[in-house]
C-alpha cells in the first residue's frame, strides 16, 4: 500500500519540516565524514574545531546560520572554517527537499530517498578526500535498497533483481579481470560494492543511466584534470557514481522515458 502526503497545508509544513530537518542531518553528516575515516566515534569527544580543539558551542553549531555569523571563522582561534561544512548541510536540505518533491504520492520511498541521498553525500566527500568507501555504508543502504523493491510504484522487481545481479556479474568481472590483465585495479573494491548495492536500490534501467553518467562525467573531468596538471594522478570514481546515483533516483524516469520515446519516434 503506498502512503501519499496530503496536498496543500500538510504538503507545504512537509517541506518546511524536511528542510530543516535536511540541514541538521548535514551537519551530522559532516561529523560523520570527518570522523568514520579516522576510525573516531560519533559520539565523543564533542564537536570542536579541527585547528584550536577548542569545544563548539550550541549557538556556533547551528547549520548554516552559525557559519554566516562566524564569517566562516572558529569564534576562538579566527582560523578559517572550510566551507565544505556548510556545502554539506545545504545540499543534504536541498536533496531531502527534492526527496519530498518527486515523491510525495509515495512516503515510504521518499524516507528511502533521504536516506540513501544522506548516505550517498558522506560517500562521496570520504572518496574525494582519503579515497576510500568504508563498507558500513554498504552496509547501511543494503536493507533500504531491499525496502525499496517493495515500494517501487511500477512493481518492477525483477528489474531490481536484475540490476543486482548484472552489477554483481559484470562488475566483480571487470575488477577481476582488470586486476589481471593491468596489474592494477581496473574498479575499485568499494565501487564493486556501492554499484551492486545500487543495482539493487534502482534496477537495471536506472543502474544503467547511473554507470552512463559517472562514466561520461568521470572522463570529461579526467580530460580536463590531464590538460592542466602534467602528471596524472588517480582519481575517486565514487564521486561521479554518486552524481549518477542521484540523478537517476529522482530524474531517471523522466530521463529514461524521453529517450525511450525519441527511439520509438524515429
Amino acid at each position: 500500500m503506498i502512503y501519499a502526503i496530503p496536498e496543500g497545508y500538510y504538503l507545504v509544513v512537509t517541506y518546511i519540516l524536511s528542510g530543516i530537518i535536511g540541514l541538521c542531518v548535514g551537519s551530522f553528516l559532516n561529523v560523520v565524514i570527518y570522523r568514520v575515516p579516522l576510525s573516531m566515534s560519533l559520539a565523543t569527544p564533542a564537536s570542536h574545531c579541527p585547528k584550536c580543539g577548542s569545544k563548539i558551542r550550541w549557538y556556533d553549531n547551528i547549520p548554516v546560520v552559525s557559519y554566516i555569523i562566524l564569517g566562516g571563522k572558529c569564534r576562538s582561534c579566527k582560523e578559517r572554517i572550510s566551507f565544505r561544512y556548510t556545502a554539506v548541510e545545504i545540499i543534504s536540505a536541498l536533496l531531502w527537499l527534492l526527496s519530498v518533491y518527486v515523491f510525495h504520492d509515495n512516503v515510504i520511498y521518499a524516507i528511502i530517498a533521504m536516506i540513501v541521498s544522506s548516505i550517498s553525500i558522506c560517500v562521496f566527500f570520504i572518496d574525494i578526500e582519503h579515497m576510500i568507501i568504508p563498507d558500513r555504508f554498504h552496509f547501511i543502504t543494503l536493507p533500504f535498497a531491499v525496502l525499496a523493491i517493495f515500494c517501487d510504484t511500477e512493481y518492477d522487481y525483477v528489474s531490481h533483481l536484475i540490476g543486482f545481479g548484472a552489477a554483481a556479474v559484470v562488475f566483480v568481472g571487470i575488477a577481476l579481470i582488470g586486476k589481471a590483465w593491468l596489474k592494477k585495479d581496473a574498479l575499485g573494491g568499494g565501487d564493486v560494492k556501492l554499484l551492486i548495492v545500487y543495482g539493487l536500490l534502482l534496477g537495471w534501467q536506472k543502474l544503467l543511466l547511473t554507470v552512463l553518467i559517472a562514466s561520461i562525467s568521470g572522463s570529461v573531468f579526467m580530460i580536463i584534470k590531464k590538460i592542466k596538471e602534467k602528471e596524472s594522478r588517480e582519481i575517486p570514481f565514487a564521486p561521479f557514481l554518486v552524481a549518477g546515483l542521484i540523478i537517476s533516483l529522482f530524474f531517471g524516469n523522466v530521463i529514461i522515458d524521453f529517450y525511450t520515446s525519441l527511439i520509438l519516434n524515429v
